[in-house]
């Protein structure tokens, strides 16, 4: 199996600066950065056939079933057929998601390089989401309790991904405390040893 291209999972709890992170990434390194939120956007707003589809489930108040987001991923790819390598951010968050992943790469001759979180204490995930909800306009940052479940359902999710990833031994934590830049130096360096 060919695996020239650098295909990272970017993970993160709220707050951890995951969004600011893939921006340096992506440009340091050449890669697409794909969020699964902004596929999702642009589907829907184009109404693509997918986006109608998803649109349909959304609208129900049901999950969009993975095949769905898999499908919109898949049209990512092929449209970056040419990139070095792939930011994968907001999917997976299942092992089945991860699995489906694994299966439209190998497509692609290519495979998931290493799963990549950046690794924040709770307490000072809270309170960059506070301040972010003073500027944001996203009152899911201006709740603490809110802001609590939110940390709390990306570790029961994580904890399964992190498990599926170490077993092949892709699963790389950083530290996400610092500067941006003394960030962004810690994943240049994780991601040059790959």
């Amino acid at each position: 199996m060919s695996t020239q291209k650098t295909n990272l999972v970017l993970f993160g709890p709220p707050g951890a600066g995951k969004g600011t992170q893939a921006n340096f990434i992506k440009e340091s390194f050449g890669l697409v950065h794909i969020s699964t939120g902004d596929v999702f956007r642009f589907n829907i707003k184009n109404a693509t056939d997918l986006g109608k589809l998803a649109q349909t489930y959304m609208d129900a108040g049901n999950l969009v079933p993975d095949q769905v987001t898999i499908d919109m991923l898949s049209a990512e790819v092929e449209k970056n057929r040419a990139a070095k390598g792939f930011i994968f951010d907001g999917f997976p968050r299942t092992e089945a998601q991860a699995k489906a992943l694994d299966i439209l790469l190998n497509g692609y001759q290519t495979e998931i390089t290493a799963m990549v979180a950046l690794e924040v204490p709770d307490a000072l995930l809270v309170q960059r989401l506070l301040e972010r909800g003073k500027t944001s306009d996203r009152p899911d940052d201006a709740n603490v309790e809110i802001i609590q479940n939110r940390i709390n359902a990306y570790y029961s999710q994580t904890a399964i991904l992190k498990s599926y990833y170490d077993a092949q031994g892709k699963y790389y934590g950083v530290d996400g405390v610092g500067t941006i830049e003394i960030i962004t130096k810690r994943l240049k360096e994780l991601i040059n040893s790959f």
